[in-house]
């Protein structure tokens, strides 16, 4: 078998993580420390905002004022979540390095979660994409439910294999692969996997997987077997499912560094410090660390 000797850890809890947060909004100094913090545990990409409409993630709503208070790094690449034109201006604004779009494999999440049609969708993101390159800003992809969907159930792997192609086609570097809802297991995820690199290569993939019913660490040693050598993940596991009420979301960036480094996977991140930043974060927020590596 096999390893990848590296892999690129995409951290997303600045973003994914923070926008589930309930009640008022978060401090813009909160986040900013957060995302240096992170930054300086050796992490290189980190998602650090969403230009979306307030009204649908009011956690996101003082993300230009996040990034102004930032002290960016070199080593690091500052990411944004930018669905439409008027995201995208924003993040150009402030000066991001590479911006996300972002799809799903079934038409009911699609409408649930973008008020469109997967072709929609789609055809919305081109202007997106090619704005974005003619400013020089790398786009990266992400397909939502490639596993399972809240409101369809299982989702065939051709259809999470033709929308990764259109991303891909469309210009973005990479796609990132969600199991949203955090239902896949390993042999499910090799099936998505086999459909997917029909059209794309496993060095333009990523995975997103979530730990809703504890497999995610399991479906992440399945996709390194099977070439991937990007994740996402969230420092001490910020981030709820949304669709699967009480249960626990991203899988936490802690959790990932201890797997990959007990694999010989070098990742380029101080685990020590990383903890340390999860275990304040945790207590910033008042709520339980979701790291396993770091409540021990």
């Amino acid at each position: 078998m096999k390893l990848p000797k590296q892999v690129r850890v995409v951290e997303v809890g600045p973003r994914d993580g923070l926008q589930n947060e309930p009640g008022t909004a978060l401090p813009a100094q909160l986040k900013a420390n957060l995302i240096d913090r992170l930054a300086a545990c050796g992490l290189q990409h980190i998602e650090a905002a969403a230009f979306v409409h307030p009204k649908w993630v009011p956690q996101m709503a003082n993300s230009s004022q996040v990034l102004q208070l930032i002290t960016r790094h070199q080593h690091v690449n500052y990411s944004a979540l930018t669905p439409n034109m008027q995201g995208l201006q924003r993040a150009l604004q402030a000066e991001m390095d590479e911006v996300a779009v972002f799809g799903a494999a079934s038409e009911s999440f699609s409408q649930h979660n973008t008020n469109c049609s997967i072709a929609e969708g789609l055809q919305r993101f081109q202007p997106v994409v090619k704005t974005a390159h003619a400013n020089g800003l790398r786009v990266r992809g992400y397909v939502s439910v490639v596993i399972d969907c809240p409101y369809e159930g299982a989702v065939a792997p051709q259809k999470v294999a033709e929308v990764s192609d259109a991303l891909m086609q469309m210009g973005c570097y990479e796609v990132s692969l969600g199991d949203t809802i955090g239902t896949a297991t390993p042999g499910r995820l090799q099936d998505m996997l086999d459909a997917v690199t029909q059209y794309v290569p496993t060095t333009y993939l990523a995975g997103h997987c979530h730990d809703t019913y504890g497999q995610a660490l399991a479906n992440i040693y399945a996709m390194l077997q099977a070439g991937v050598s990007c994740f996402d993940a969230s420092v001490a596991g910020l981030g709820g499912c949304p669709y699967a009420h009480g249960a626990s979301g991203n899988v936490a960036t802690e959790d990932l560094v201890y797997l990959l480094h007990g694999l010989g996977i070098h990742t380029g991140v101080q685990l020590d410090r990383l903890i340390k930043v999860g275990q304040d974060i945790s207590a910033d927020l008042g709520r339980c660390n979701g790291s396993k590596v770091g409540s021990l």
